[in-house]
């Protein structure tokens, strides 16, 4: 059985927090995202979606941030976690797809460097993991550069 889920994150641009996106510290990056964990919008979209997949609902059903436990916990271990999850409801992970909107920084070759760390903390092949990236071009709050955002798409299949 094939089973697709989707999910989606955005979060405001702050001055003085660090950028995280996909596991990635964008040392270069004037501002990072606000939120109670680390606000990597990739790590969030990417759980929503693999959770949504196994219909097991969202990330703030997981990992509420209400708990002081996840008080600038790293994305990276939110898909650990979830990782643990999909083994343990007998899934393999085929696919994961996301798309980063931003206007405030360019992924240009990180995204290769993305879909790796990403691919390693899920235990998964780089070529299971595609980052891409796009602007709003001035539209919004992504495009007036005050928010991030990322969806993801994964695809699971029961182990046989």
């Amino acid at each position: 059985m094939i089973r697709t889920g989707i999910g989606f994150d955005l979060h405001p641009l702050v001055k003085g927090r660090k950028l995280f996106l996909g596991g990635v510290h964008f040392d270069d990056a004037k501002r990072g995202l606000e939120g109670h964990s680390d606000a990597d919008v990739v790590c969030h979209a990417i759980v929503d979606a693999l959770l949504g997949a196994m219909a097991l609902g969202d990330i703030g059903d997981h990992f509420p941030d209400s708990d002081p436990a996840y008080q600038d916990f790293p994305g990276v271990k939110f898909l650990e976690a979830v990782r643990d999850t999909v083994a343990e409801q007998n899934y393999i992970i085929v696919n994961i797809d996301c798309t980063v909107m931003s206007d405030e920084v360019r992924l240009g070759d990180r995204k290769t460097l993305m879909a790796g760390t990403i691919a390693a903390h899920l235990a998964v092949k780089p070529d299971q993991v595609s980052v891409k990236a796009t602007t709003w071009e001035g539209f919004g709050s992504i495009g007036r550069k005050e928010t991030m955002a990322c969806q993801a798409i994964a695809t699971l299949a029961r182990k046989e």
